[in-house]
């Protein structure tokens, strides 16, 4: 074969190949986009400072369910009992927390680090996470229940009052969103560490090959997981004043979803932390856009997962593309 025309093909399939790749990380801007544009038509006072604020008030716990969902995700393992962890922290908010501090503290810390066991346990013993992470959920199911029998409790007033601070121009939970993806995008995708970490769900063999401790790598992702669902557990118990055994239940399916959303796959460390809170906020936005368009509850959950499946779809077609460009 001639070289100069191998080598003129590969120079016309590289602009194809950016192409792909540049509409695959689009994605979940686009998708964010596009609901925004339909909330605008159906509602057009909803896309203002007051609208946005109430749209997106439960917008910076899911993200950050999002972003703990993502980490677990980034070392190739799936987290069930994050929901339930969640509900169990803004159950000890709602008491422990209010009432004795110092040892509502004591138990968060605990929390986190029982995440980390939870990462050693899963990779000593070379468990599915699956498994162990279902088992984790009844446990922190019941000690939310032991915790809260029935809906009540109240947050600490300064958590209520640092959850609800009035930010001008743009919505205090845009902010800290917007803070959140950029931070996290920081330090996964930028940092010497965070190449590594991610290098642990790619490559692990060469990671190790390379002195890294695999061990320590899981566990130190579990932790922070860990962390991020203790901030999302105050975050939403602060913006609901009150807790009950099953408030965050739905935040297990919901944080996976995000993380598909936002262009994550659940092998090779491919995770976007920028991608994961735009598909946070796609979510929010969803359920605001099918209440605008009057559907009712009980089939808003079936419509946001047909909106996860024809996200999925587009970007399976990119991939495809991508693909035949290679």
């Amino acid at each position: 074969m001639n070289p100069s025309l191998s080598l003129s093909a590969q120079a016309l399939k590289k602009p194809q190949i950016n192409r792909a790749r540049l509409l695959r990380s689009a994605l979940p801007g686009l998708s964010l986009a596009l609901l925004l544009v339909a909330i605008f038509i159906i509602q057009p006072r909803a896309i203002s400072y007051m609208g946005m604020n109430l749209m997106l008030n439960l917008a910076v716990p899911i993200a950050l369910a999002t972003i703990a969902q993502m980490l677990i995700i980034t070392v190739n393992d799936l987290d069930l009992s994050l929901g339930s962890f969640i509900s169990f922290v803004a159950c000890v908010a709602a008491t422990l927390l209010n009432e004795h501090p110092l040892l509502g503290c004591l138990v968060l810390l605990t929390c986190i680090a029982v995440y980390a066991l939870i990462g050693a346990l899963i990779h000593t013993r070379n468990l599915p996470s699956i498994v162990v992470t279902l088992g984790m959920s009844f446990i922190w199911m019941g000690g939310a229940v032991l915790l809260l029998p029935a809906p009540g409790g109240s947050a600490p007033h300064w958590l209520q009052s640092l959850v609800r601070i009035k930010t001008p121009w743009l919505p205090f939970a845009i902010i800290v969103c917007i803070v959140l993806a950029l931070l996290v995008h920081a330090f996964l995708m930028r940092s010497p560490l965070g190449v590594v970490l991610r290098g642990a769900g790619g490559n692990p063999l060469a990671v190790a090959k390379a002195g890294w401790s695999l061990l320590r790598i899981k566990v130190s992702l579990y932790a922070l997981a860990g962390s991020f669902g203790v901030l999302a557990g105050l975050f939403l118990v602060g913006l609901t004043t009150s807790a009950d055994a099953t408030i965050a239940l739905r935040y297990t399916l919901l944080s996976i979803a995000g993380v598909i959303l936002g262009g994550g796959e659940f092998v090779g460390g491919r995770v976007s932390p920028i991608g994961a809170v735009l598909g946070a906020l796609t979510l929010v936005l969803a359920g605001s856009l099918l209440s605008f368009m009057r559907i009712s509850p009980d089939w808003q959950i079936g419509a946001q997962g047909a909106i996860l499946i024809l996200v999925l779809a587009l970007r399976a077609a990119v991939n495809r593309l991508e693909k035949r460009t290679l």
